[in-house]
């Protein structure tokens, strides 16, 4: 049996990938290992093996499969959920951590390694280039809270290409924007200071018919990758016949500030009492960009399958039904 140990799998994105691996695979050659740091049960109720491991302690490896064929790595600190800036937690779980990662992954000979990279590591390019192609240089900000983030996700990268010289081990890296997802928490951190999470603050002032603002330039786009498409493009790597390489997730459409709103609107707000837009254009707007798929379309395969509509209405569903509160608050 061929065994896929997925690390993080008790965080946000890994919870939905674990999930659609566990939906996917084929039972009779594969077998999906969910690894975390929570002490939970989910995953035994789900019928899906799970080790609860700290990435940061040698001796917790121990726990883990000695027979391996992939590793999926979407273990890390962020800046959006530290309330005091710690430098040190980022070396210890994102370059440590992940470097502990890769030492398992080349003693027990996998084959492949998939890793989240943030799209950070091409903020340089931000406001000059709207569309962002996976073969642009890397080009890192080095200021700002996310700076330290991205330049520890980026020595993981370098050193995944080592061990892919050195060793053999296929990398595969998903340099990945902001992932659209249901999760009970609506708040994040920039800088350290709590700060509510902008579409989830306008689908609740939708559900009850309040108006929503729309900032600055109403035409200004986004790439919106719903968490269901980035599991169809990581699960689509664990397969394929290439050595890997580095793939930006995403779906390559432009979805403007006013589509983004209106579809708010349309699917979450009561027929008889819609929210209505008001229009504040002196108001700070965000940077337009989309993803270039195109090598994750040619390479791996990867076809975009939730529209910005069907996202909205898959991700009401997810919420009705809290799938995974459980893990998360747990």
């Amino acid at each position: 049996m061929k065994k896929i140990i997925i690390f993080g799998a008790s965080g946000n994105i890994g919870a939905y990938f674990t999930d659609y691996c566990n939906r996917h695979i084929d039972r009779s050659e594969y077998e999906v290992i969910a690894v975390g740091r929570r002490n939970t049960a989910y995953f035994e109720k789900n019928k899906i093996r799970y080790i609860q491991t700290d990435i940061t302690k040698a001796s917790d490896f121990e726990k883990l499969p000695k027979d391996v064929y992939a590793i999926v790595n979407l273990t890390s600190i962020l800046p959006a959920y530290l309330k005091k800036y710690d430098p040190f937690s980022y070396v210890e779980v994102n370059i440590n951590g992940s470097l502990r990662i890769l030492e398992y992954a080349r003693k027990n000979k996998a084959d492949r390694i998939l890793y989240t990279q943030t799209w950070s590591d091409q903020g340089g390019y931000w406001g000059k280039e709207e569309v962002l192609s996976p073969k642009l240089p890397r080009k890192l900000i080095y200021k700002g809270d996310h700076a330290f983030y991205a330049i520890t996700k980026t020595m993981v990268v370098e050193t995944m290409e080592h061990y892919k010289q050195e060793y053999g081990i296929k990398n595969f890296v998903f340099r990945l924007p902001n992932v659209y997802m249901y999760h009970p928490d609506k708040y994040y951190y920039v800088d350290c200071i709590k700060k509510p999470v902008a579409y989830r603050y306008m689908i609740d002032r939708a559900k009850i018919g309040e108006p929503i603002e729309l900032w600055g330039d109403q035409n200004a786009f986004k790439d919106i990758l719903y968490i269901k498409d980035l599991c169809q493009l990581m699960y689509k790597a664990l397969f394929v016949k290439t050595d890997g390489g580095t793939y930006n997730a995403g779906t390559g459409v432009k979805t403007t500030l006013r589509e983004q709103i209106e579809g708010i609107i349309e699917v979450f707000s009561p027929d008889n009492n819609r929210s209505e837009i008001i229009l504040r254009p002196e108001k700070a707007s965000f940077t337009s960009f989309v993803m270039d798929i195109e090598n994750a379309r040619i390479e791996l395969g990867y076809e975009p399958e939730y529209s910005y509509i069907k996202y909205l209405k898959d991700y009401k569903e997810e919420e009705e039904k809290k799938r995974f509160d459980e893990l998360w608050r747990g």
